[in-house]
Order: C-alpha cells, then sequence, then structure tokens
C-alpha cells in the first residue's frame, strides 16, 4: 500500500512517525516548504535502528509523488493561532487544496482521502467536489478526535480509566459538535446515569473548547498528539479492512435527514472508504441540532471557489 501524506508539519510528520511504526505501508512525506519534508524522512529513517522498526518512507516537495497512492492524507494548510476559530481558515485554505485536489485527481484518481485541514467539515465537502471522487472514497478526520476529549475529560471527572470509556460525538469538528451522553457508555452503562445536568454541560463545554484551549496553550499551531493518533486510527480501520466503526466526517445524501452536507456521524470504515453510514436513534431535540450544525457548514459552504 503507498500512503502519502501532504504536509510535514507537526500533524503531518508525526502522523508519518505512527504509521511507520505500524508497518501500514509506503510512505511519502510531501510538503512545498523547501526540503523540509525530506529532513523529517530522512529523521524518520534513522529511528529504525533505534527502534527496531523496518519501514519505507520517502520525503520531497513534489505533489507528484502522490502518483498511484491508495490512501492520501491532507493535512496541508494554515493553523489556527489564538483567537482565530476553523472558520477564519477557509477562503486561504480551500485555495491550498484545489491545487492539491486537481493533482490527486489526475495521478492517484483511485486513492481514498481523509481530509484533516480545517476548517475540515468545509474543506471535506470541498476536496469531495474538487476531485469528482465517489462519496466513500473523500472523508475527513474529525469527530473521532472529539470523541477522544471527550472521553479523556470524562475520565478526569469521574476519575475512572479513560480506557472504559466508550464516547460519542456528532456533528461539526467545531463549536456546534454534539457531545451525545446517551451514546457514551462506560462499561457498557450510559454517561448520564453518572452526572446530573449541570456537570454533564460543564463537560460538553468544555469538550467543545478543548481545541481552542489547547490553540491558546500553544500560542503558536495547534494540537498534534491527539489528533496524528485519531488520523492514524482512522487510516488503519481503511487499511487494514477493519470494518470498524468510528466517527467521521462524511457525505451525507439522505441519512439523518440531511442531504449534500459532509458532517460528523459514526461511520463503518473498510477498504472501500466509508463503506456504511451508521444512523443513531436520536432525540428530536438531538435531530434539531444536528440540523443545525449542518446548516452552519451549509452557510459556510456558499464562500467555497467551487
Amino acid at each position: 500500500m503507498k500512503i502519502s501524506l501532504v504536509g510535514a508539519g507537526n500533524v503531518g510528520s508525526l502522523t508519518a512517525m505512527r504509521l511507520a511504526q505500524e508497518n501500514l505501508g509506503q510512505l511519502v512525506l510531501i510538503d512545498i516548504a523547501g526540503d523540509m519534508a525530506c529532513g523529517k524522512a530522512y529523521d524518520l529513517e534513522d529511528a529504525q535502528p533505534i527502534l527496531k522498526y523496518a519501514y519505507n518512507i520517502k520525503g520531497t516537495n513534489d505533489i507528484k509523488e502522490i502518483k498511484d497512492s491508495d490512501l492520501i492524507i491532507i493535512t496541508a494548510g494554515l493553523v489556527r493561532k489564538p483567537g482565530m476559530t476553523r472558520e477564519d481558515l477557509l477562503i486561504k485554505n480551500a485555495t491550498i487544496l484545489k491545487s492539491i485536489s486537481l493533482e490527486i485527481k489526475e495521478t492517484a484518481p483511485q486513492a481514498i482521502i481523509i481530509v484533516v485541514t480545517n476548517p475540515l467539515d468545509l474543506m471535506t465537502y470541498f476536496v469531495l467536489k474538487a476531485t469528482g471522487f465517489n462519496k466513500n472514497r473523500v472523508l475527513g478526520m474529525g469527530i473521532n478526535l472529539d470523541a477522544a476529549r471527550f472521553a479523556n475529560l470524562i475520565s478526569k471527572e469521574l476519575n475512572i480509566p479513560v480506557t472504559d470509556i466508550e464516547a460519542s460525538v456528532i456533528g461539526t469538528h467545531g463549536e456546534t459538535m454534539i457531545p451525545l451522553p446517551r451514546f457514551t457508555n462506560i462499561k457498557g452503562v450510559a454517561l448520564d446515569e453518572f452526572l446530573d445536568d449541570k456537570k454533564m454541560e460543564n463537560l460538553i463545554n468544555k469538550t467543545k473548547a478543548r481545541g481552542a484551549q489547547i490553540v491558546s496553550l500553544l500560542g503558536n499551531g495547534s494540537a498534534y498528539f491527539a489528533p496524528s493518533a485519531a488520523i492514524t486510527a482512522v487510516a488503519r480501520a481503511i487499511l487494514k479492512d477493519e470494518k470498524r466503526a468510528l466517527g467521521a466526517s462524511a457525505y451525507l445524501d439522505g441519512e439523518y435527514g440531511l442531504k449534500d452536507v459532509t458532517i460528523g456521524v459514526p461511520c463503518r470504515l473498510g477498504k472501500e472508504g466509508v463503506e456504511k453510514i451508521i444512523e443513531l436513534d436520536l432525540t428530536a431535540s438531538e435531530k434539531k441540532d444536528l440540523a443545525n450544525s449542518a446548516e452552519t457548514i451549509r452557510n459556510l459552504a456558499k464562500q467555497l471557489p467551487l
């Protein structure tokens, strides 16, 4: 399997390391910023004797090296700075991703694409439309990261191991995300059995603000340890045909009563990409929240240079 990572910043390079250590395929790390990708690939090569892993990685500044890739992960683009929303990056990152999308369409027409660039749901929609690929072959990494953050905060609140928690989040990878306590389980018991309404609301608000909090604390750039882990989980599910249920930004064509929008929902992921949209039995209130979340995406999508 050939895996190309477009963007060799913190997220892209750390994802390359995780994928290399799992030996998921031949890796190509691409970045237009001089020889940075090449330098990082050399550094990852040098780690092999210490880690006792053998993997194949190449660094380049030539986007055409994506040719014949089976999986392409796009992390390229500007990152958030303190005070910025993900949506503030919309036009600039769409411009960057347009040329990448056209190159993928020409040189890797069989690839599955995982979009990570923010604003994630909008960039996933943009790449889907720009490439013209089938809807199952373009997805965004987003709400599986948000679910991980929700689980971590629950663990801290209840003082229980994070491994005991299966968290669920739907909606945008942004401020209108929807953590779902009813579908979040602690050893099979729903989260809303453990917390009162006030504590639950506090946890949900903390989850929504977690990304911005990390951006503010870092001062220059955004999170990369957890995002790279989330990307790797999605890539693994596809490359190993795990048929695993994971949250992803996927194109909806009637599911959840929504059409022509990419938004975070649980999906079954396998060798074909998004092999099934899993429809949760939402309450009327949860359906309304998801519809409102989708509407924020649609309104911003009107600005995309399609």
